[in-house]
């Protein structure tokens, strides 16, 4: 059996993973806050995550494996967005107009992951499905002293979990230090974070035994979690950014509350994601949804899903990763290639072993990559390549470029080299060659003469200048 080897965030080491029960792999993974279109950066970890469940269930058989994802339907501002919409005249409840919010959300966000490629997991539990079940963790909490309730609220005690910290590696002092907390008066202790918190009349709520409420955040994950995979599971992930509070705060509460488990045994942190080098920001102009690339945005032309994904695993998960244009261009230039390679060919029925060993060795999906380049046989190559999600039947279409006849264009840039070699001014061919590219055109020069090939991103309209 191929060995997994993984970076746990708890001990900052690459480990062999070994599963809790090889018949029962379990994995967790933070899902979305469903109040509006999911953004490039809450694509990243669905990508890393849903190449490691194809990896745990090539290795252990897909019946062997469960992998939850949650989506958080408790949030003040899906609470604003149903509010306006009921301030507005919309008919129905406030409960009931949240509800179809969050569903219409969760269409966009499953339209849109299905469009990455991205298996869907084998649950997705809502947090209000749930609520019963945090109600009853938080009580477990406060009966064994790890929680006290005050004006409606019930708090965690931070201090009486040993461990906080251990996985951010931090000490409670230290983030005492550094923290801008307001501080409210009911608390004990400024660490203390909510796990329950009241509603009034103008908001949801769920009767329980401090008043009429909503759950905290972090309880969420860790009531659907123990419903779902038990005290104990094998891994948990997410963004790095939810390392802390999010999953310090799991942590503590779930082993408080459940002391007979580990919680999650390996834990795996999936880097951030800039734009042409620039952290993504409104404010910067660089912000988009996965459906802004999908279907085009500020007039450019859309970027099939297939293509965002590549991009994607080009760079290791723990790294930073860099979303270009020039990235997109040249991931559909390689895919447009192997498509071709692979066009009606019967996959192979096992992947190249130097795919999986690199896949085993913490997510190695540039090496996979860089595997796939030196396959020879189509079969292989289209079974390898489904490892990562590649090159899937249901996702080609993007390949039949537009009809387009470039010939006048390609004459018209041999005329130019040969002009240049006696003149030795490449200019003009360097300003055609990039008014090619910019329209979508991938421009293929050698001795022979100059090919121009349509990509994805054709855009015809581009051209008329030239």
């Amino acid at each position: 059996m191929t060995q997994i080897r993984l970076r746990n965030s708890l001990t900052r080491k690459v480990e062999d993973f070994h599963p809790i029960d090889a018949k029962n792999v379990r994995m967790y993974l933070c899902g979305p806050t469903v109040y509006d279109r999911a953004h490039l950066g809450n694509a990243r970890p669905v990508v890393v995550f849903d190449v490691l469940y194809r990896l745990l269930r090539h290795v252990y058989g897909p019946e062997h494996v469960t992998y939850v994802r949650n989506f958080t339907d408790v949030d003040d501002k899906i609470n604003a967005t149903a509010l306006a919409r009921k301030e507005a005249g919309a008919e129905g409840s406030l409960e009931e107009l949240i509800r179809a919010r969050t569903e219409e959300t969760i269409g966009w966000y499953h339209a849109d992951m299905d469009a990455l490629g991205a298996l869907r997991p084998d649950q997705e539990p809502r947090a209000t499905d749930y609520i019963g079940a945090m109600i009853a963790m938080i009580e477990k909490l406060i009966e064994d002293g790890h929680a006290y309730a005050a004006e409606g609220h019930v708090l965690f005690r931070v201090r009486s979990y040993k461990d906080y910290g251990a996985l951010s590696g931090r000490t409670v002092d230290d983030m005492m230090a550094g923290a801008r907390v307001e501080v409210a008066p009911f608390k004990e202790d400024p660490m203390d974070f909510v796990l329950w918190k009241p509603s009034d009349e103008g908001l949801p709520g769920w009767e329980s035994p401090w008043g009429r409420g909503r759950p905290g955040w972090h309880i969420e994950c860790s009531a659907m979690s123990y419903e779902l995979l038990g005290a104990s599971f094998d891994i948990h992930g997410g963004g790095i950014d939810l390392q802390f509070p999010h999953h310090e705060n799991e942590i503590a509460q779930s082993c408080c509350a459940h002391p007979e488990g580990s919680f999650a045994n390996y834990w795996l942190h999936n880097e951030m994601l800039q734009v042409e080098g620039k952290k993504m920001s409104k404010s910067l102009g660089n912000f988009f949804t996965v459906r802004d690339l999908l279907d085009g945005h500020d007039g450019e032309k859309g970027i099939p899903g297939e293509v965002i994904r590549f991009v994607f695993l080009q760079t290791h998960y723990t790294k930073p990763m860099d979303w270009t244009a020039e990235k997109a261009r040249t991931a559909a230039a390689t895919l447009r290639k192997w498509r071709t390679t692979v066009d009606g060919v019967t996959p192979s029925p096992e992947a190249a072993p130097e795919v999986i060993a690199a896949l085993a060795d913490d997510l190695n999906t540039a090496g996979a990559i860089a595997a796939l380049h030196k396959i020879d046989d189509p079969a292989v190559l289209k079974a390898s390549a489904a490892m990562l999600g590649l090159l899937d039947d249901g996702m080609g279409d993007w390949v039949a470029a537009p009809e387009a006849d470039l010939s006048g264009l390609a004459d018209k840039l041999v005329a130019l080299r040969a002009n240049a070699m006696e003149t030795k001014d490449f200019a003009p061919v360097d300003a055609m060659k990039q008014a090619l590219v910019a329209a979508g055109v991938e421009v293929r020069m050698s001795k022979a003469g100059v090919e121009l090939l349509p990509g994805s991103d054709f855009d015809p309209a581009k051209l008329e200048g030239l």
